[in-house]
């Protein structure tokens, strides 16, 4: 971990340090995100657990899966199920995945690579490992966030983004001590490669043993970190962080992490994912996989599935062209 990197830092663009009299967001709180089996059985940690919906808006949840080494015979993926009203965002770290929808959409994402799907009104979809990685065995190792559409995007016509690793936008801090692969949004000036609906920020970062990053953050976006590995501090009050924790920062126009002079034998650093959006600020209906505004089109999101009106499995997995999952 993780699949894409540099060299040398101190090669690639670096992002200024925000100016001096910047508010510093706070540290509101430090969660620990429990663990549990997502799909056909494969783990999770459920890193936004316990946290108020105000301060993640426009995220609605995030699963860090894996990392888990699988013997011949044991990996695993999901089966075809549906989703409306919202995006799911997976950024594998390491390992193979195979994505495809009944829209068009899919292919094969290896380490480094993010698959960025809009749901909008609806479609079904599969993930699942490849077949040498479930005979041979393997490290997976990945994330899937998911980020709310507005109302007025909800019933939008869905939409698939193939992002490779090599387009990830790298990035350095000032004294080399951070690489940040920006994935979407902006920062600093420059752009990351996913294109979204809801504007947001999604940054890995990798800090060095006792590195310290501070980055300008928009001051209408929200900001979260989550610990993919590795331990440090967040916020200038340099509250503890590690594997599996979330902090949520308040308001301002910066925000710190550092990493700990001395990592555990897992990782030789620390591993994390910072995150910022602009909220959307509706009320939100969520159950299972639909994300609407109201009840009401939560129900009408369930009969249009059961109905066979958010798509077909392809023939290719062994259905009938136009045949409903539900027939």
């Amino acid at each position: 971990m993780p699949a894409v990197t540099a060299e040398n830092p101190l090669a690639l663009p670096r992002v200024a340090p925000p100016a001096p009299d910047v508010p510093a967001r706070k540290v509101l709180a430090v969660t620990t995100a429990p663990s549990g089996f997502e799909g056909e059985g494969f783990p999770v940690r459920r890193a936004f657990a316990g946290i108020n919906h105000r301060y993640l808006d426009p995220f609605i949840m995030m699963d860090q899966m894996g990392e888990v080494e699988y013997a011949a015979g044991e990996a695993k993926g999901t089966s075809w199920h549906p989703h409306r009203g919202f995006e799911t965002v997976t950024y594998l770290i390491d390992g193979t995945f195979v994505h495809q929808d009944s829209n068009g959409g899919g292919g094969v994402i290896n380490g480094g690579d993010t698959q960025w799907m809009t749901a909008g009104g609806g479609l079904l979809h599969i993930e699942a490992p490849p077949e040498e990685l479930v005979v041979s065995g393997g490290v997976f190792h990945g994330l899937q966030l998911w980020v709310n559409l507005p109302a007025a995007d909800k019933m939008m016509a869905p939409r698939y983004q193939d992002i490779g690793g090599g387009r990830l936008r790298l990035l350095s801090s000032p004294d080399g001590g951070a690489l940040l692969r920006l994935v979407a949004g902006e920062l600093d000036g420059h752009e990351g490669p996913g294109i979204t609906h809801t504007p947001i920020t999604m940054i890995h970062a990798t800090l060095s043993p006792g590195a310290e990053l501070t980055l300008p953050w928009r001051p209408d976006f929200n900001a979260l970190a989550y610990v993919l590995a590795g331990r440090g501090t967040v916020g200038q009050e340099r509250r503890p962080i590690e594997l599996g924790q979330t902090a949520v920062f308040g308001d301002g126009g910066s925000l710190t992490v550092r990493a700990d002079e001395r990592q555990d034998g897992h990782t030789p650093d620390l591993e994390i994912v910072l995150l910022g959006g602009r909220p959307i600020r509706e009320p939100m209906a969520h159950y299972g996989p639909f994300v609407m505004n109201t009840q009401q089109e939560l129900q009408q999101a369930f009969e249009d599935f059961q109905k066979g009106r958010l798509g077909t499995i392809p023939a290719v997995h062994g259905m009938k062209p136009g045949e409903s999952p539900q027939s």
